[in-house]
């Protein structure tokens, strides 16, 4: 077993505070680290997506280096506070919102970077920044924590093999994730340009709508579609299940029972984060099943990975002819109903059963359907397998980092 050094965390780095920007400084000039960067990533993003216009003092103090670690220091809830994001490279010009703080290294060689993105998201770590946070209408961090925090701490050559092994394995998670993006991406364009511009391919091979195939009026939908489709709605084309949760009593986090997933809160990259089971399942989804959030916010998609039960805030749904992939872009696109706004500027805070059901769309034909399928099915497949693999990778990766982090086992 490896021996572990104690470290005050204020001995290893430095504290620093946010810029405070105005709004009409944002949108524009150089790069800018925001809250969202940082909470939703281990490292930071290779190019910052957003933009403050700033000084050369300002772009000076509140820069951005390599090795630098960035922690969200205020939140409404306690559990957005402490989550960390690391710097692997220098960014020119670019500052940091004031909601977060910066932790500088102090000495070279004490803590390697890859590592701390690790350690510092570590359940262990997380659960000393909520224990220390000061509550008050918000929750927040200050540099008074950071003065009597100790880290335990392998030494310096462990980090860097500990922090390599699990950047690798972060970094598959990553580009089974881009690759998944870009083929769910063209999936959208392919439904798009065939089932909402209608240039889907006619006889011949041309794009239908553009090469003037024939447009008939549907009294029903009060618009015009292909010639051979119909109107109907949601419930006569999928299976649709209404969630409802189960007993309290029911519920638990050690294992027993039925996988349950209440609402969005419990959706993921691809495939909901499970987080509770319960021994009394009452609504049931199956794999494979489409899960849409029917409590705000709605319309928020996933997709179930097992047999699950589902709460109130979900539906579960899949198509009756066969067509999930065409049924799964009908319901984002959905989601553009779902977001209108009334003339108040409220927003649905919820879909009933009725409403769910009675959706109206133009139902293509059968041969187009089986196209569409053809293309998109193989796609799917391998989504979900890239899905399923990264599910377990971040399962190894977090089995391994307490017992990389505290010198259980080393990396040869």
């Amino acid at each position: 077993m490896s021996e572990l050094a104690r470290h005050r965390f204020s001995d290893l780095y430095e504290m620093s505070s946010g810029i405070s920007s105005k709004p009409a400084q944002a949108g524009h000039g150089a790069p800018f680290l925001s809250f969202s960067s940082v909470f939703n990533n281990y490292f930071l993003p290779d190019a910052l997506p957003g933009l403050m216009d700033t000084s050369e003092v300002e772009q000076k103090k509140y820069s951005i280096e390599a090795g630098d670690v960035f922690l969200t220091r205020t939140s409404e809830v306690v559990d957005e506070l402490g989550m960390s994001s690391v710097a692997l490279k220098r960014y020119p010009n670019a500052t940091f919102s004031g909601f977060l703080k910066r932790l500088r290294p102090k000495r070279e060689c004490a803590t390697y970077p890859k590592f701390m993105a690790f350690y510092l998201r570590s359940p262990l770590f997380r659960k000393t920044m909520t224990n220390n946070a000061v509550l008050t209408l918000r929750a927040s961090l200050n540099e008074e924590i950071f003065s009597y925090l100790d880290l335990l701490l392998p030494d310096y050559d462990e980090q860097v093999k500990a922090g390599d092994l699990l950047f690798l394995l972060n970094q598959r998670i990553d580009c089974n994730n881009r690759i998944n993006s870009e083929l769910e991406a063209l999936a959208k364009t392919l439904y798009d340009y065939w089932f909402v511009q209608f240039d889907f391919p006619d006889a011949n091979g041309n794009p239908y709508k553009s090469a003037g195939g024939r447009m008939v009026y549907n009294a029903a939908l009060k618009r015009e579609i292909p010639e051979g489709w119909k109107d109907t709605n949601l419930s006569q084309i999928a299976n649709i299940t209404m969630g409802t949760s189960p007993s309290g009593d029911s519920l638990n986090t050690f294992g027993e029972g039925v996988e349950f997933f209440q609402g969005s809160t419990d959706f993921g990259w691809r495939f909901p984060v499970l987080r509770q089971y319960t021994t009394e399942p009452v609504r049931m989804a199956k794999c494979a099943d489409i899960l849409l959030s029917v409590r705000a916010p709605v319309g928020d998609l996933n997709i179930a990975h097992i047999d699950c039960c589902i709460g109130r805030g979900l539906a579960a749904l899949n198509s009756k002819d066969g067509f999930d992939g065409f049924l799964f872009q009908v319901m984002r696109y959905f989601r553009i109903i779902f977001d209108r706004r009334d003339g108040e500027g409220t927003t649905f805070g919820s879909i009933t059963k009725g409403d769910l059901h009675s959706l109206p769309l133009a139902y293509p034909t059968l041969d187009l359907l089986k196209k569409y399928n053809d293309v998109v099915s193989a796609s799917n497949r391998m989504v979900f397998a890239r899905s399923m693999e990264n599910q377990q990778l971040a399962q190894l990766r977090d089995w391994l980092l307490p017992l990389l982090m505290n010198g259980q086992v080393k990396v040869a």
